[in-house]
């Protein structure tokens, strides 16, 4: 049985400004903005929050097919994934646009903005959810609008439990759209900000939203993460690092470790913790899917942050 992650593949270009943004924007001046940051480091890697998710499972030893619309230069991801063991099952190649491509830049304080242009990524809704491809368990994340629509219905016609991951998408939809997810979801996972922007388009409350779900999620960076479930709030502190090096794909990397956790019915005291040390894992390599570790080495670390057994 597999999970199915819905979202993005996306080619990211990611650039470190040695400064803070803050230093070179000025408030007063925002209707005026125009300001250029020189960046020394570049880096181009393989994203996208589907093929962000599967790479963490796949390192989970966890049975995972990314479902994309991808473009004519899709050829060294594909290779990548391949290379990975990867399941191709469900991406589809559009051939008159580009992959999506996302242009990032991180400053010191580890803000970051982003130009991402969708490209075949506006194409999603072509993909279906499959009845019959032995899936249990699956992930809605950013993805093109009407994918991510088409998809939570597809998910409930089949049956199939899925998480609500709306990230950089929010925005796209309004109360109606937001409010339709939150009874169609399973669970929900955001973070912090996308909380606030939540709550403010569907003038619900945190409470009021996760009595709709069996579990939602919130992860608060440095702070860790709070689940919210029958009732309960569940802290869920942060794992220890060795460096932090980039944030790029943290959040992906916990998503990972939630569908873990739900995939094997642990505990969410234990799926929690699990998420935070798979983002640990991942900040302290640049890019999103530049990490390795294998569960002996994940049993040592969970130990160590956390006091007890995996």
């Amino acid at each position: 049985m597999s999970i199915l992650v819905c979202g993005s593949i996306a080619y990211d270009t990611i650039m470190v400004f040695n400064d803070h943004f803050r230093n070179h924007i000025l408030p007063e001046k925002v209707h005026i903005l125009n300001v250029s940051f020189m960046v020394p480091k570049l880096r181009r890697e393989f994203g996208g929050c589907a093929g962000n998710i599967a790479y963490n499972l796949h390192l989970l030893e966890t049975d995972a097919k990314p479902m994309a619309t991808v473009g004519h230069d899709f050829s060294p991801y594909q290779t990548w994934m391949l290379e990975n063991k990867i399941s191709q099952d469900y991406i589809r190649i559009i051939e008159q646009a580009y992959t999506a491509q996302a242009y990032i830049t991180t400053d010191l304080d580890d803000n970051q903005i982003t130009a991402f242009h969708p490209g075949a990524m506006s194409y999603a809704e072509e993909n279906q959810i499959p009845e019959d491809g032995g899936i249990e368990l699956g992930i809605i994340s950013p993805d093109g609008r009407d994918g991510m629509i088409e998809h939570a219905q597809q998910f409930v016609e089949a049956g199939i439990p899925f998480i609500f991951d709306p990230g950089q998408a929010m925005p796209m939809f309004g109360k109606p759209e937001l409010l339709t997810f939150i009874q169609q979801a399973t669970w929900i996972t955001l973070n912090d900000y996308e909380s606030q922007m939540l709550q403010q388009t569907t003038e619900l409350s945190l409470e009021h939203i996760a009595k709709q779900v069996k579990a939602l999620i919130i992860t608060k960076g440095s702070e860790g993460s709070v689940i919210y479930t029958q009732g309960k709030d569940i802290a869920i502190p942060v794992a220890k690092t060795q460096r932090l090096e980039d944030p790029t794909g943290c959040g992906d990397a916990y998503r990972a470790g939630l569908l873990y956790g739900l995939k094997h019915q642990l505990d969410w005291e234990t799926t929690g913790r699990l998420a935070a040390l798979m983002g640990a894992i991942k900040i302290e390599q640049p890019g999103t899917q530049n990490h390795c570790i294998n569960f002996d080495e994940l049993s040592v670390r969970f130990k160590e942050s956390f006091g007890r057994d995996f």
